[in-house]
């Protein structure tokens, strides 16, 4: 059995995110009258992209909310109609300049589902020919990282974007 939305009040809607206060109706019977819902309407997708060393790129990106500018894995969202893998390839391409092949799908999952329906989805790609170069409005810089330099960021905590963090946690698994 699951949830059962009995109302919905919209608060905010746009193309890239909807706040609605809904009234939810449990299994066991309880009743929750303001269940505050982040409705995206797009998934996103990153992207572990190696070369052929087995070193991984990442991109330097200035983030807003958090008020931080951080090494990620490239990643963005995925277009309406699109696939998580067409989605990675012009990811990559916008964030590297790279274009890639060998594309994986590795894992799906919700990173906030007791509040948000957002699915986030992780591609292991090789990377083939640096054709262009990226996206400076998106991203200030680009490099390879080995994956002992990799494992030293972790262990420092240096990485804290958590769809970056998930997707080379399950990458050092193989």
């Amino acid at each position: 059995m699951k949830p059962e939305r009995l109302a919905r009040e919209v608060v905010y809607e746009s193309q890239w995110v909807n706040l609605y206060k809904d009234t939810v109706k449990f299994p066991s019977g309880l009743i929750i009258e303001k269940f505050h819902l982040l409705d995206f309407p797009r998934s996103a997708i990153t992207a572990v992209v190696e070369n052929n060393n087995g070193d991984v790129v990442f991109v330097r990106v200035p983030r807003y909310a958090s008020d931080t500018t951080e090494w990620e894995l490239p990643a963005g969202g995925v277009k309406i109609g699109e696939s998580e893998i067409d989605a990675a390839k012009r990811e990559v391409l916008e964030e590297t300049g790279y274009t890639s092949n060998n594309h994986e799908l590795i894992y799906s999952y919700y990173p906030m589902n007791g509040s948000s329906n957002k699915v986030f989805h992780i591609v292991h790609c090789k990377a083939v020919d640096h054709v262009q170069d990226f996206d400076k409005d998106e991203v200030s810089e680009t490099r390879w990282f080995t994956k002992s330099e990799i494992r030293q960021m972790i262990k420092d905590k240096i990485i804290t974007d958590g769809f970056t963090l998930t997707a080379l946690l399950l990458w050092l698994q193989k």
